[in-house]
């Protein structure tokens, strides 16, 4: 039986049109006649190439680089030209590498714990998007996508290898290389970005003068250079908890290192209040922080009717920010009260919107109802693969890790199909990077971490 393999799936001769052959045929013919015309390759010639060079010699002599591109023979390619130009510690990584995890290792030693030597380390790595996914190289704050993916989540993919927890340089930089006007006329990358982008304003970004014709140019570059702000939504979305906690953690433990011990041994339920100035949105309350029996983590505001005040979780945490050394003052009365009320308005969010995938807009709840819904219409096709049925399962039962909460944040809101969607959460799945996998015989209960009463002296 003749049959087709596309990515490790097959699909039967009697599902294709019989006018693929023939368009096949005329696709080879047309590349073999390219072949005969085109003369001999002199590398002198690749502008392209002696940009990147200039890069690498003039602009970041000493830092260390890593060169992303699509096809394996663009690595290979680049790497033998670089060496040739006498640049040292360079090496190539692709699908048909013996071990590209050890080949990270030597360029990005400290962010993955190898004691490795500096004289065996790499200063210059190009790797096909094998290296996109499931590698820390945050040693290096450079980045250099050679050519352009058609999907937005690859880039983001790709920076999100250096751009993450334990990134100690100030500032990243990412170039891009973007198809030149005469391609750009063939394959129109940037008009189908730009187009994409239109139709998913609503999650990429604001929709005023943000796509209007004389600036269109400069959001699809600052998308593809992953300018900061622009994959952001609006400060209401939800919070990257855990990341936006552990800078300000960060911060305070830097300045003042005595801090840690004296916060690492507060007690669960510890409570305190401050003198706060109210405003008519922000009236005078009580705020929470606690922990679900499910894993989710919950910041709530309630005032002193015991009223929710905001489920912003970006303005709760504002709100409870202040210096170590802010005098405190007696607490209100109602404090404990006040707490026991956004325990239960906690609770009864969590029943009646999102249950244990907790808050509807958070990246759990859109990504398991994305895919739920998902599965259903690829339903007895090769896209509905075991493995994504096992990873919706997973993101069910058990809470996401934070770099998947990342990386999924960052999906949705750069408009990713559902296919692509599927994509990075199998991804995931099979790197064992999806979720927590808690004990099944642990049980938790739900914990209240802290308080804090903001009152008027």
């Amino acid at each position: 039986m003749n049959i087709c393999y596309i990515t490790g799936f097959y699909i039967r001769p009697e599902l294709f049109k019989l006018s693929l052959k023939k368009d096949l045929h005329a696709d080879c013919l047309a590349l073999i006649e390219i072949g005969k015309n085109a003369s001999n390759w002199k590398t002198n010639n690749d502008q392209k190439l002696e940009i990147l060079i200039d890069l690498l010699c003039r602009t970041h002599p000493q830092e260390k680089v890593l060169i992303f591109s699509q096809f394996a023979d663009t690595v290979y390619y680049l790497t033998t030209q670089i060496q040739q130009r006498g640049i040292q510690k360079v090496a190539g990584v692709t699908g048909n590498s013996t071990n590209p995890a050890e080949t990270a290792w030597r360029f990005s030693p400290e962010s993955n714990g190898k004691p490795i030597p500096k004289t065996e380390q790499i200063r210059i790595l190009i790797a096909t998007d094998i290296l996109s996914e499931g590698l820390n190289l945050q040693d290096c704050a450079i980045i250099i996508n050679y050519d352009l993916p058609w999907a937005i989540i690859r880039l983001i993919q790709r920076v999100g290898r250096i751009d993450r927890i334990g990134q100690n340089a100030a500032k990243i930089f990412c170039y891009s290389f973007l198809p030149a006007e005469g391609v750009e006329e063939i394959i129109r990358l940037r008009s189908r970005l730009r187009q994409r982008l239109q139709e998913n304003a609503e999650v990429v970004g604001a929709d005023e003068a943000f796509f209007e014709d004389d600036i269109d140019r400069q959001v699809i570059l600052d998308l593809y250079h992953e300018k900061s702000g622009i994959l952001d939504g609006e400060d209401d979305t939800e919070v990257d908890l855990i990341s936006e906690a552990y800078q300000i953690w960060k911060n305070a433990i830097d300045a003042d290192p005595s801090l840690k011990k004296t916060i690492e041994n507060l007690p669960n339920v510890v409570y305190s209040t401050r003198d706060y100035q109210p405003t008519p949105s922000y009236p005078e309350g009580v705020l929470l922080y606690m922990k679900t029996a499910e894993g989710n983590d919950h910041l709530a505001w309630v005032d002193q009717k015991g009223n929710s005040v905001t489920q912003s979780q970006f303005a709760i945490l504002r709100a409870a920010s202040c210096h170590p050394k802010t005098p405190p003052h007696s607490h209100n009365p109602q404090h404990h009260e006040l707490v026991k009320k956004g325990v239960e308005l906690i609770a009864e969010e969590e029943k009646n919107t999102g249950g244990q995938l907790g808050r509807p807009s958070g990246s759990r709840f859109r990504t398991y109802e994305r895919l739920k819904r998902y599965v259903a219409e690829v339903k007895g096709t090769l896209f509905a693969s075991e493995n994504l049925r096992k990873a919706i399962a997973q993101i069910y039962q058990h809470p996401l890790r934070q770099s998947a909460i990342d990386r999924l944040n960052l999906c949705l809101k750069s408009g990713a199909t559902d296919e692509q969607l599927s994509e990075l959460v199998v991804a995931l799945y099979i790197d064992e990077q999806l979720c927590i996998i808690q004990e099944e015989a642990t049980t938790q209960e739900a914990q209240i971490i802290c308080s804090l009463g903001l009152f008027q002296s």
